[in-house]
């Protein structure tokens, strides 16, 4: 990308798309705004038009990611877990490290309904980040609002994967079971 060229629209929207799409991990719009030498507000701009578009870009505590979508390689399930603030590190670390992704968080608030909010985390630095940048933001977790009750979906290869991480968040006393 030539620095002193300033992109415009389209011709912008058609370079991030493609950017994102070659990047293996997360890209920050402060990044995106350099390389195309617009503001970062504008990112965030045609980031919301490449959405309307049914462009399947999500936003993440890390940055921007192109999520294609993918064939049936891998399982989701939703679960429910119940704990304090200090012991979300330990509920992601627990999920990542039995080889399952995080892919978002949702609560049930009384006035809005459904919240989710998009986590994206596979393994311990990917927590680690995203605990840095809701510490360093001094954000609330959305379980703050609902008494640490959450829901997560977990993404994995198989099935069985799944369950071996949900044994050990019930072995934690995180997760919560049906009675």
């Amino acid at each position: 990308m030539n620095k002193e060229r300033k992109l415009l629209g389209e011709e912008r929207r058609a370079w991030i798309l493609e950017y994102l799409k070659q990047k293996n991990g997360p890209v920050t719009g402060t990044v995106l705004a350099k390389k195309a030498n617009v503001s970062r507000q504008v990112i965030v701009g045609d980031i919301t038009l490449l959405k309307a578009h049914n462009e399947p870009i999500i936003a993440t505590s890390q940055g921007y990611l192109y999520m294609p979508t993918v064939s049936n390689e891998r399982v989701e399930k939703i679960v429910a877990c119940c704990h304090d603030r200090s012991r979300t590190e330990e509920e992601l670390n627990i999920i990542v490290d039995h080889g399952v992704s995080v892919k978002d968080v949702k609560v049930e608030h009384p006035v809005y309904g459904d919240l989710t909010a998009s986590i994206m985390v596979s393994n311990r630095q990917e927590v680690r980040a995203f605990l840095k940048e809701i510490n360093e933001t001094k954000a609330p977790l959305l379980s703050q609002l609902t008494a640490g009750m959450h829901l997560h979906t977990l993404s994995a290869p198989n099935m069985q994967t799944i369950e071996r991480a949900e044994a050990a968040l019930k072995k934690a006393g995180i997760l919560v079971e049906e009675n």
